[in-house]
């Protein structure tokens, strides 16, 4: 597994739980200790550690193409919509980019849910 993950408390535990049975690489904000940070505060840390960002808020996601527009550097974020994208398939989609990509092809990238 290339990628390491930071997961957002909007985060499902059942996807968490599911990546780290797989073998992937996964922190998430609660046992960061960060899980009060406003969304640039967490979107700095992510990038700090490495990690990308996976987030169900769209404050987060907001925050992302923010930084796209600025050209401000993160380490990247994944969203998907709460209600529009199942947990299998958020589960399915980021083991899959775990496997294949690299924190490089992620950096300063915002990547939408489910893939297709």
């Amino acid at each position: 597994m290339s990628l390491a993950f930071y997961m957002d408390v909007h985060v499902p535990r059942s996807v968490t739980c599911s990546l780290i049975e797989a073998g992937v690489d996964v922190l998430t904000a609660q046992a960061d200790g960060c899980s009060r940070m406003s969304d640039p505060d967490l979107l700095d840390r992510a990038s700090s550690l490495g990690r990308i960002l996976f987030t169900r808020d769209q404050d987060l996601l907001a925050e992302a193409a923010r930084r796209q527009r600025a050209c401000l550097p993160f380490s990247g974020v994944i969203y998907a919509h709460q209600l529009r994208v199942t947990i299998g398939q958020c589960v399915r989609d980021l083991q899959l980019l775990a496997e294949c990509a690299t924190a490089n092809d992620m950096a300063n990238h915002l990547e939408h849910l489910p893939l297709r």
